[in-house]
Order: structure tokens, then sequence, then C-alpha cells
């Protein structure tokens, strides 16, 4: 290989994965050439350096939401840093990323094997985007809202971009429901963050421990053991009703709950989901 060849081949292996001219000109070196070769000479190269930020917390990022005939995906992808989240070349990763996501129905098994417009694959680019940056980048969860048998609203807290933020969220409903009260639900969902919509659906587990906690508060508190699991008993009411979407009160009206405001509507919730950058990290 001439000089000339050498340096355009390390000059395009470098625009296609964002990796030095040392780096470059090595893997070109390794594998006589081949570009493809090169690339994946890289990966490897490019696993062991980010290996080393897999141990770092992503706790900021960006949610990314994508509408099409009714229907809506939902993607989180999250960096180290806010300022990495708002950097051009992440932002420019998510939205291609979020585009891909809503094609294949949230299914992140196939998306991180879909390729980009770069024409190499989802997971390439992202291991690619690590090594560049030089912060912990994943692609940490996925959602989609199908348009059978229901009718989709969203909510978009902390906006970014369109359709780009930090917290999102998504109801169906009945379909009688017009996109006012589809959006002011989605809304109330995004503040009061339900963890069900109803009792029944309410982790057992989570209430379980919930009564734990409380009665070892009010034991250590000093309360009388007959007391306990009279008090217990309504403080675990009270946190079944503030986590459950329709026994919430009615953010815009605290006279009503959501419940009421289902009913006055004529109208079912279907399904939610709340994706807040970070949470549960």
């Amino acid at each position: 290989m001439s000089r000339k060849d050498l340096l355009e081949s390390v000059k395009k292996l470098r625009k296609i994965t964002g990796v030095g001219f040392k780096d470059c000109k090595l893997a070109i070196d390794e594998t006589g050439g081949d570009i493809e070769k090169s690339i994946e000479f890289l990966r490897k190269k490019g696993i062991s350096k980010a290996s080393n930020k897999m141990s770092r917390t992503a706790v900021e990022g960006l949610c990314l939401l994508e509408e099409k005939n009714g229907e809506i995906s939902l993607i989180e992808i999250n960096s180290e840093t806010d300022f990495v989240a708002k950097n051009k070349e992440f932002i420019s990763f998510c939205k291609e990323v979020s585009e891909i996501n809503f094609k294949n129905k949230a299914d992140l098994s196939k998306v991180n094997k879909i390729k980009m417009k770069n024409n190499l694959a989802v997971e390439i680019n992202l291991i690619d985007l690590i090594v560049k940056i030089g912060e912990k980048i994943t692609i940490r969860r996925s959602t989609f809202f199908d348009n059978k048998d229901g009718k989709n609203s969203f909510y978009i807290h902390g906006t970014i971009e369109n359709k780009i933020g930090k917290i999102v969220s998504i109801v169906k409903t009945s379909k009688k429901a017009d996109n006012e009260i589809g959006k002011k639900l989605a809304m109330h969902i995004s503040a009061l963050s339900p963890m069900a919509l109803e009792e029944k659906k309410l982790s057992k587990a989570i209430v379980d421990k919930e009564m734990e906690i409380v009665k070892a508060e009010l034991l250590n508190s000093g309360k009388q053991a007959e007391m306990i699991e009279k008090i217990a008993k309504g403080k675990i009411n009270k946190f079944i009703s503030d986590n459950t979407l329709i026994n919430q009160v009615w953010i815009m009206d605290s006279k009503k709950k959501v419940s009421d405001i289902l009913k006055d509507n004529d109208i079912k919730i279907l399904d939610f989901i709340r994706y807040k950058v970070g949470e549960g990290v």
C-alpha cells in the first residue's frame, strides 16, 4: 500500500470510527488495509477501553419519544454527565437510535443489531461513542405502545428538543378520550409518578416492605403494641392511595381524584408508563 493510500484509508477509518490517527494507522497496518476488519480491530480495542468506564454510574441522559399513526415508542439513553447529554454528537446518536427503536417496536435485542446511517450496528456505534467521548453511555430501557384497543397520549417535561426531555409519560386510554384529557392525564403521571394503576396491580412486595418500615418506625417511636397495627393500617392505606393512579388526588383539582375524572369523562386508563432520566439507577 502506497503512503497516499495508507493516509486515505486512515482518514476514512477515522471518519467512520472517530478514533485517533495512531490507533487507526495501527488497525490499517494490522489488517492489510481492510476497512471492515480494521473496524473490528478497533471495536475489540474499543471494548477494552469502554469496559474501564462501565463501573461508573450513568444517571444523566435523555428520554426520546417517537410517534406515528397513534403508536408511540419511548427510549432512555444515559450518560454520566449532563454536559455529554447536551453534546450534539450524543444527541444525534440518540435521535437515530430512537427512530430505530420505533421501527422495531422497542425490542432492544433487535435495536442493538440494526445498522445506522454509517452502515455500522447500533452496538458498534455505541462503543465508538463511549471511546470517543470518554464517558459511560448506556441504552437503558425502551417501551412501545401500539394503537390497538385504545388511544395514546404523552407529555414531555424538561423538553430539550422536539420529543426529547428529562421526564416523559405515556398513557393509553379508551378510544373515546379526547386529546386534551389524554394530555392532562399524562401530565398528572409525570408530576405524581404513580407506581401502579390500582391497588391490585401494586406489587405486594412493595406494600409489605412499606408495612415493615412503618411498623418499625412506630415501634421505635414508643407507640404501644396494640396501637401499632391500627396506625400502620391507616398509613398503608394512604401509601396505596398516594401511589396508585386512580386513587391519587387529581393534580388540577384537589377536590377530585383521578377516578372521578375518568368517571366524568366516561373513559378508562388501559396502561401507562413514566420515564425519568436516571431514576432508579
